[in-house]
């Protein structure tokens, strides 16, 4: 007999959250959680979901790679022309979204977003593997393409273009920084009666720290 899907739940038992236990600064207290996500072997514990907005208020949402946490500021990278890319040019704000199922733990983050230079751009392009600087120009993102063979023939273009060459990274694809103005800490607990600490930052750039209600 199959579950209906109001009945599916799971009781979390595996932690707790306090105020006395975490960090004063959420940079600190985010990258202590992300690499205790990484030893527990989380499935791609930098996947992250991305919301935007549009220029008429309509919010939208894909899941992302976070690709580093430079001077304060979370790092990803994609293609500017993209919905998303557009979007973030539109309106500025975004929210990021982490959840490690395995821990039982989520990450919310609301912040600015704003392109990063394109030397940061260039170089984490010529990092990639090969194949993905190929695709990156093989893909007009978002756009409404007959079919995939579509993608097969600009992919073998691209590729006998720039044989024998260093791939240049593309006008349109580079990276975004998130400033965070405020980060949540969830942590599942019994009954659903859940543990949120929640940072905001102040304008002299510090943090003030509280308990939210589940």
């Amino acid at each position: 007999m199959s579950t209906s899907i109001a009945d599916m739940r799971k009781d979390y038992t595996q932690q707790s959250l306090d105020i006395s236990d975490v960090a004063s600064d959420p940079l600190e207290q985010f990258t202590s959680w992300f690499n205790e996500a990484r030893r527990a072997e989380v499935p791609e514990p930098n996947a992250m979901h991305l919301s935007t907005v549009s220029s008429d208020n309509r919010p939208s949402g894909r899941i992302v790679l976070l690709k580093g946490i430079e001077d304060r500021q979370f790092l990803f990278y994609t293609n500017y022309q993209s919905r998303k890319g557009q979007e973030m040019d539109q309106t500025p704000y975004v929210a990021l979204t982490f959840f490690w199922a395995e821990l039982e733990r989520q990450v919310r983050i609301e912040g600015t977003i704003s392109r990063v230079d394109e030397k940061t751009s260039t170089d984490y392009f010529h990092s990639r593997p090969r194949e993905s600087q190929i695709g990156a120009w093989t893909s007009p993102q978002s756009q409404s393409i007959e079919n995939r063979d579509v993608l097969n023939e600009r992919e073998a273009d691209f590729t006998q273009k720039f044989a024998d060459q260093v791939v240049p990274r593309p006008p349109h694809w580079g990276g975004y920084a998130v400033s965070p103005d405020a980060i949540e800490f969830w942590q599942g607990r019994p009954s659903r009666l859940h543990d949120r600490i929640f940072y905001q930052r102040n304008a002299d750039e510090t943090w003030q720290i509280q308990r939210l209600a589940p």
